[in-house]
């Protein structure tokens, strides 16, 4: 059974970084696409990067560039640095794999728990 697992969420002021992380246990990391998605309070659920197996990263166009993903297929994580965070970027963050299927779209085959990220103003 996959398990992903969040960690690195938490408040921080505006213009502040975090950087979250993602550990997958229990399936074939290196095969995966891995992506961040997020839900804001009020809001539904919005793609926030993504990594493929060869290295391809799609961003919401909505970040300017704030934001990295990267992956490391030894360790088995994917993680999300976080820079110049705004009042709008607060959400629960949540990790996402998949082996087929587009690299944007919303239905992944599993999802970690989700951590929550604050930014105040």
């Amino acid at each position: 059974q996959v398990q992903l697992v969040e960690s690195g969420g938490g408040l921080v002021q505006a213009g502040g970084s975090l950087r979250l992380s993602c550990v997958v246990s229990g399936g074939t990391f290196n095969i995966y696409t891995m992506g961040w998605f997020r839900r804001a309070p009020g809001k539904g659920r919005e793609f926030v990067a993504a990594i493929s197996r060869d290295g391809i990263t799609p961003y919401a166009d909505s970040l300017e560039g704030r934001f990295t993903i990267s992956r490391d297929n030894g360790k088995n994580t994917v993680d999300l640095q976080m820079n110049s965070l705004k009042p709008e970027d607060t959400a629960v963050y949540y990790c996402v794999a998949r082996r087929f299927g587009p690299i944007r779209g919303s239905d992944y085959e599993y999802w970690g728990q989700g951590t929550q990220v604050t930014v105040s103003s």
